[in-house]
């Protein structure tokens, strides 16, 4: 395609009124109509011929299309109703197909639902890959949904809001929760800038295509049920107060004494002053190596149950 090709957002309109509706904020519905940026996304997902492709929100089906055409087997799951019956109609033969052959190449089978509200293991087997423009508003929710429990996708590729991205891909210094949760599961990329004309209706902020590439369950870094469990309770405590040392935030937070914290941080290697969003995802599987297992505890959650600080709120530094 030529540089700077778009999907006429007149057509989009009328498209909309066809299918009676409109773009609808609570929904975060932007639809892509910049068509490089449609290629770019193709070429990061390489959906080969039968590939199963979990697609979250397809909208008008632009990239649906793309994908179906490519020869994936797309699985998309949309809430808007108005979007599913004009899906039903614009997609009929690929539709067709999939009733005949759900996992046969060039197919199409449409789930009327919000992807929070659905089993994925139900309706994926895997492999599998995931590619979609997601609904901004639950980025982080659809996220854990994807990586939290198994089956999970080989890889994503999805579009976002460029701050989520990089959050998401941040190195050790600019860390969250988000970032440890996400990098422990994947390798992250930030593959591309999507400026707002490349929407229809244009949103207000840049975009970006986010690439994952899921660890496997054989990975070594993937740790036992358990273990993980103890490794989010740990890290979900210290990003409370993200910007204190290391040290004093894990005391305050969780039900462990003073000593143990000193000698699990000194065999770990971290300096005691050190602020949770320094620490790379190895230094944190590290740490919960030595630690050992962590007690559920309500420790520290009276301000934030009250309103107070949050993962993503800046603090004062402590001295």
């Amino acid at each position: 395609m030529s540089a700077g090709a778009h999907v006429d957002p007149l057509a989009v309109r009328r498209a909309l009124r066809e299918a009676g509706t409109r773009p609808r904020k609570s929904l975060s519905q932007n639809f892509l109509v910049d068509i490089d940026v449609l290629d770019a996304i193709l070429a990061e997902a390489a959906p080969s011929e039968g590939r199963r492709v979990l697609e979250v929100g397809p909208g008008l089906g632009v990239l649906t299309a793309a994908l179906v055409e490519a020869g994936a087997a797309v699985l998309a799951v949309e809430l808007d109703a108005a979007l599913v019956r004009r899906l039903r109609g614009a997609l009929a033969g690929a539709i067709a197909r999939g009733e005949r052959d759900p996992d046969g190449p060039r197919t199409l089978r449409l789930v009327e639902a919000s992807i929070l509200d659905v089993d994925v293991g139900e309706l994926m087997t895997p492999p599998y890959d995931v590619v979609a423009n997601l609904p901004y508003h639950i980025t982080s929710p659809v996220l854990h949904r994807l990586l939290g429990a198994g089956p999970r996708p080989d890889r994503c590729v999805l579009m976002v809001q460029r701050e989520v991205a990089q959050r998401v891909a941040a190195p050790p210094g600019r860390m969250s929760y988000l970032s440890v949760f996400v990098q422990y599961h994947a390798g992250t990329r930030v593959a591309r800038i999507v400026p707002p004309a490349s929407f229809e209706p244009a949103p207000s902020v840049d975009s970006a295509v986010l690439v994952l590439d899921v660890r496997p369950p054989d990975d070594p870094r993937r740790l036992e049920p358990a273990a993980e469990d103890d490794l989010w309770r740990l890290v979900q405590a210290s990003f409370r107060e993200r910007r204190k040392m290391l040290h004093n935030v894990l005391v305050r937070q969780l039900p462990l004494p003073a000593d143990r914290v000193s000698a699990a941080l000194a065999t770990a290697g971290i300096a005691p002053d050190r602020r949770p969003q320094t620490l790379s995802v190895d230094e944190w599987l590290a740490l919960r190596a030595v630690l050992g297992p962590i007690a559920p505890d309500r420790r520290g959650r009276r301000d934030a149950d009250a309103g107070g600080h949050g993962e993503d709120e800046e603090e004062a530094e402590e001295t």
